[in-house]
């Protein structure tokens, strides 16, 4: 297993072609699929991630290439990417640290303003120039014209395929979603795409110096807005302040909100093939809103 301290020093070299003194390296919680460190060096402090390149081809340069989409976009704040590099067996991303802070009083409301900036960014299709990840799982971002055949073949199918693969849901609950598919048009909004961040839940922004948010992690695409918005709900959901703010700023479709389980099918198929079948009940809970 490569030492973090050689790791950052061969990076660094690669990416500047200076070597720089490393005075500590220390694991930063939340890496459950790369290994995660602060490091203080005579360059400054960053946080470096660091995972095998064979086993996850391109996963931190999808990871930049998402974090500088969303950048361009200036709506709101992200990770800024220092590098990213190869070394002979790992990939190594580099990106700036940011001291933990406490939120400002107008944080959500904040928040959600600037995530309806966002989705005001638009495509003239569904999905992206290139595949990326969510998690430490391939995301297929083929380009569609509408957002039913983006929704299914870019986002269901290919979970759906995994889960069979493992074995991981019944054939009764697969042909339910079979069942589905032929209602989606008559469900999903009629809605130019928007630029969203892909897996917006709570681990995946940090408060920034000034208070305010800070995006990392994306699974980036253009896609449904409302993805972005159900996303937040699947584990509790945010301050009610950021939804209101949010409406104000971008008014959601009527009936936002009975789609939710509908849009939390693809994260909650992701979680079943990430961690196993206790998420299957959830699954079918949420099929079952929509008659199926």
């Amino acid at each position: 297993m490569l030492n973090p301290s050689d790791a950052f020093r061969l990076a660094w070299e690669s990416l500047f072609f200076e070597c720089p003194t490393v005075y500590s390296v220390s694991p930063l919680a939340g890496g459950s699929i790369n290994r995660v460190y602060k490091v203080e060096s005579s360059d400054g402090q960053f946080v470096m991630k660091l995972n095998s390149s064979a086993r996850y081809p391109n996963l931190f340069s999808s990871e930049a290439k998402g974090l500088a989409i969303l950048s361009e976009a200036k709506a709101i704040s992200c990770a800024e990417v220092i590098g990213v590099c190869e070394l002979e067996t790992h990939q190594v991303l580099i990106l700036n640290y940011i001291p933990s802070a406490e939120k400002n009083n107008n944080f959500f409301e904040d928040f959600g303003k600037q995530l309806a900036h966002l989705h005001q960014h638009s495509a003239l299709y569904y999905g992206l120039d290139h595949d990326n990840y969510i998690g430490r799982l391939p995301q297929r971002n083929k380009k569609e014209i509408s957002a039913t055949d983006f929704f299914i073949n870019q986002r269901l199918l290919p979970q759906l395929e995994l889960t069979v693969a493992h074995q991981a849901i019944t054939k009764d609950v697969r042909l339910k979603f079979d069942a589905l598919f032929l209602k989606m048009d008559s469900l999903l909004p009629n809605e130019s795409p928007s630029l969203i961040h892909g897996d917006l839940w709570s681990g995946n922004f940090i408060v920034g110096e000034d208070g305010k948010v800070v995006l990392i992690d994306p699974a980036v695409s253009y896609s449904s807005r409302e993805a972005d918005i159900a996303m937040t709900k699947l584990f509790g959901g945010f301050d009610e302040s950021f939804y209101a703010s949010y409406h104000q700023a971008f008014p959601l479709q009527p009936h936002w909100e009975k789609r939710i389980p509908l849009w939390n099918l693809y994260p909650l198929l992701v979680h079943v093939n990430l961690f196993g079948g206790s998420y299957v009940n959830d699954l079918k809970a949420s099929l079952k809103h929509f008659g199926v």
